[in-house]
């Protein structure tokens, strides 16, 4: 290592270092930063749970360098997700941040296929809504005070088990769903409740709704299998009640049915 005492030696080095660094490293990186690519960038602000539209969103070229590879670059992988946080104006938009299907509140807004129908319920009171600990998903009962009139508080047996799609406060948004978006001290207290219904309650809790008298205790929260468990037997209920005739008749269907399954071969011989 001589060489190395010489300093005319290490002079040359580092002038050839510093050419390499120059001429060889240095255009490579500032090539690299040039780069450009394009990327879409949030035109509009957006909410949280909603769905993206054309006019939202824009396609912006900017530098490729450092940018998270997660980050969307075509229009046309955004338009008609939804978001699953909120957007300021000019935001970048990442995969992470937007959903193909919408948040679970939502979805059975665009899955209702007639059998039943969601409904709004007003909360008239703090203590009315559990307080603000409502959450989707939850299997409640419906207390009806007074109800129609005959001077006794009653829970309908068609509003014994009631699922909530959503709880929402006064400025539109949902509050109080399970999903942490908010701190403690600017979180919204809850004003409405939705529940996803049959005809049958929807036209009671319209009722309520009316004479303004409604209150809602918490049954079941957990697992959604088990929830629906609650929602069969309060739709066994609603069967028994407001249409009679099918349970009549889906009786001795089943009972043929069984008949059938224990002696297959009579079925042929009825046929013959």
């Amino acid at each position: 290592m001589k060489f190395l005492k010489n300093r005319t030696t290490v002079g040359i080095l580092c002038i050839v270092l510093s050419l390499v660094v120059c001429f060889g490293i240095t255009p490579l990186f500032n090539q690299s930063i040039s780069q450009k690519t394009e990327i879409v960038r949030v035109a509009k602000e957006i909410k949280q749970g909603d769905e993206i539209t054309k006019d939202m969103v824009q396609t912006v070229e900017v530098g490729s360098y450092n940018l998270p590879e997660n980050i969307i670059k075509t229009k046309e992988t955004v338009i008609g997700t939804f978001a699953t946080a909120d957007f300021a104006v000019g935001d970048y938009i990442l995969n992470a941040k937007v959903s193909k299907t919408p948040a679970y509140e939502n979805a059975y807004l665009y899955n209702l296929d007639g059998t039943k129908q969601a409904i709004s319920l007003t909360l008239k009171t703090f203590a009315g809504g559990l307080s603000g600990k409502l959450q989707s998903g939850d299997i409640v009962s419906v207390i009806a005070p007074d109800f129609r009139e005959q001077g006794l508080t009653v829970i309908p047996p068609e509003l014994k088990y009631v699922e909530v799609i959503s709880v929402t406060a006064p400025s539109g948004y949902d509050a109080n769903t399970g999903e942490k978006t908010k701190s403690e001290d600017d979180r919204e207290l809850p004003s409405t409740v939705t529940l996803l219904v049959t005809p049958e309650q929807g036209n009671i809790l319209a009722e309520l709704e009316a004479e303004g008298k409604s209150h809602l205790s918490l049954v079941f929260r957990g697992d959604n299998k088990q929830a629906q468990e609650f929602i069969t037997i309060q739709e066994k209920v609603i069967n028994k009640i407001h249409h009679p005739d099918l349970v009549e008749n889906a009786v001795p269907q089943a009972l043929e049915q069984s008949n059938e399954n224990k002696n297959p071969d009579a079925g042929e011989s009825k046929g013959e």
